[in-house]
């Protein structure tokens, strides 16, 4: 064969490789178009429902007066978890401040390998001591605290109860174990206690619920729920995270409100709301279970240890609610003032005494547009709608605070009266 022939056919099959390489990049570059469109397409569907949630950029510290990006003048927040006004109190913000000269900015490390700081630890105690629980475990978020409990205590031989309107966060949790899985109906002790019933052959059983439910602000039937666990031999958890620090006659929770601290088993709560805003979780209950959770719960073993400035601030939020119960008393009578008002003046108020006060509206439109009206009449409110409330119960979420002043309190009735004339709402 000459070498002019033999060339042609040794290229050949390396054109072919270069042809097919050359169409990889075109087929990625499809799928990614492909994918693109279909999100688009996702996206717009939610613009079309009227349930686009949009972010507004606060200019200022978190407080009952706030800046925001795009509104002149200072602006009412009412609708901020920051329950006892303590993400900006001075003494929470100087402690968290120290803690960042002292200890630096964070720990490069889970707690079990260089994450642990003997900050951490006197946090953790604090917490336990507040509870009045054996011991305590920190997270990141009580996000990972739900996500990190269930799947360690219990396993294919339990079985778990679940109210049906229980914060995501526990739902997830529950679906990462492997017990037997109950749901009954929100705040229903007969059908509670049908699952109990029909769970007897687990080996253990834990009844799981919000303590406050954070949509409504209704809060869990937890002396009836207690009742029946001990008749049917079931432990109870509970998640805190909009009652710590200011229910109860100390603010110790909902457990401490209805007189049944010595019977709940497990709680859940979160830093991040009353406790200082910043971030972080933890669970408070038996000593065997959270040293368990030190060994096995992934949330904890995988991420980052606080960082030291959130755990100076929390620390210094809880000293404060350990010293005195002030500030949470403050909260009954302002939250009451709003709803008498609100009530008064023809709106629907969903829950009862707590500081969430819902203003019912039903349409997911309304309840942006009166949201953004609101903003006009400087009131910082976010109307909520599905997926985070069920279709057909949107409303604006509206938050008491123990930093506002009754005449904060008044300001914001006066313009959702405005406002809800204007939209057909009041007369």
């Amino acid at each position: 064969m000459s070498l002019r022939s033999a060339v042609p056919r040794l290229v050949s099959p390396f054109k072919g490789v270069l042809r097919a390489s050359a169409q990889i990049p075109n087929r990625q570059y499809a799928a990614v178009a492909e994918a693109r469109a279909v999100l688009e397409h996702e996206l717009d569907g939610i613009r079309a429902a009227g349930t686009w949630k949009g972010e507004r950029i606060i200019t200022s510290r978190q407080g009952p007066q706030i800046s925001v990006d795009g509104s002149r003048g200072t602006i009412l927040n009412f609708c901020a978890n920051n329950y006892l006004g303590l993400s900006s109190h001075p003494e929470v913000v100087q402690a968290g401040i120290d803690a960042l000269k002292t200890y630096g900015a964070g720990l490069s490390s889970v707690r079990f390998i260089c994450g642990t700081q003997g900050i951490h630890k006197n946090l953790e105690q604090k917490l336990a001591e507040f509870h009045e629980r054996e011991d305590c475990i920190l997270y990141a978020s009580c996000f990972d605290a739900n996500a990190g409990l269930f799947e360690v205590l219990l396993g294919p031989d339990d079985a778990v109860l679940s109210d049906e309107l229980n914060h995501a966060s526990i739902i997830d949790g529950i679906r990462l174990c492997r017990a037997k899985r109950f749901r009954y109906k929100h705040m229903d002790l007969n059908d509670l206690e049908t699952k109990l019933k029909e769970s007897q052959s687990s080996r253990m059983r834990l009844v799981v619920t919000d303590g406050v439910f954070s949509m409504d602000g209704d809060v869990a039937p937890l002396q009836g729920i207690c009742d029946l666990a001990e008749q049917y031999g079931a432990m109870v958890f509970i998640d805190e995270c909009h009652a710590t620090g200011f229910l109860g006659l100390r603010g110790r929770g909902t457990d401490e409100l209805l007189g049944v601290m010595d019977r709940v088993h497990i709680v859940n709560s979160t830093l991040g709301k009353a406790l200082g805003g910043a971030a972080g979780g933890y669970t408070v209950g038996p000593k065997p279970l959270i040293d368990l959770l030190r060994q096995r719960s992934r949330p904890y073993l995988f991420s980052n240890s606080l960082p030291p400035p959130v755990v100076g601030c929390a620390t210094r939020a809880v000293e404060l609610l350990l010293a005195s119960s002030e500030i949470a008393e403050s909260m009954i009578a302002k939250t009451m003032r709003f709803r008498h008002k609100m009530t008064q003046a023809g709106f629907t108020i969903a829950g009862s005494a707590h500081p969430i006060c819902p203003v019912m509206l039903g349409d997911a439109r309304l309840a942006s547009s009166m949201a953004d009206d609101m903003l006009k009449h400087g009131i910082y409110v976010i109307g909520f709608s599905y997926p985070v409330v069920p279709k057909g119960k949107a409303r604006i979420r509206v938050q008491i605070s123990a930093a506002h002043s009754d005449e904060d309190i008044d300001h914001c009735v006066d313009a959702f009266i405005q406002t809800g004339r204007k939209h057909g709402v009041v007369s």
